[in-house]
């Protein structure tokens, strides 16, 4: 997670949503990626979504079924949907996302019975850490927009 906070800290600097998040096999990060919505005017430009795109090509398969994702943030609909996708095997994510969260917060899509792939879930990992970036960049935001 210390990995993924580090590139959440990347999307920082980058006045892009500080979200972070890796993919490992084996013990081995294969793929990293920070959100680039802003810079690459992509609004499918998640961190996950990137990582996951890498983490394939590097593999040469699409089915990520010895992988796992961690990540800052609790995952939207659209990145939980491609963790199923790819037949992620496990999920580690830090701070809840209360607003679009579709790993418990607002749906659970990774534990649908109705989907053909369920995916491990670890939450709340340095949960305060990652919280505590958002926290701060939305408060710069607000404190620019009023100045």
């Amino acid at each position: 997670m210390l990995i993924a906070l580090e590139e959440a800290r990347k999307a920082f600097v980058k006045a892009e949503t500080p979200v972070g998040a890796i993919v490992v096999k084996d013990g081995e990060v294969i793929a990293s990626a920070h959100n680039l919505r802003e810079t690459l005017q992509d609004p499918t430009a998640h961190a996950e979504i990137i990582a996951i795109k890498d983490a394939s090509q590097k593999l040469g398969r699409w089915r990520l079924t010895d992988c796992c994702v961690y990540v800052t943030l609790e995952p939207c609909a659209m990145c939980a949907g491609a963790m199923v996708l790819a037949r992620i095997q496990r999920l580690v994510y830090g701070a809840s996302d209360p607003k679009s969260g579709a790993v418990g917060s607002l749906m659970n899509l990774l534990s649908d019975e109705r989907l053909n792939h369920k995916v491990d879930v670890e939450s709340d990992v340095l949960a305060k850490e990652c919280g505590d970036i958002l926290s701060e960049f939305f408060s710069s935001r607000r404190k620019k927009i009023s100045l």
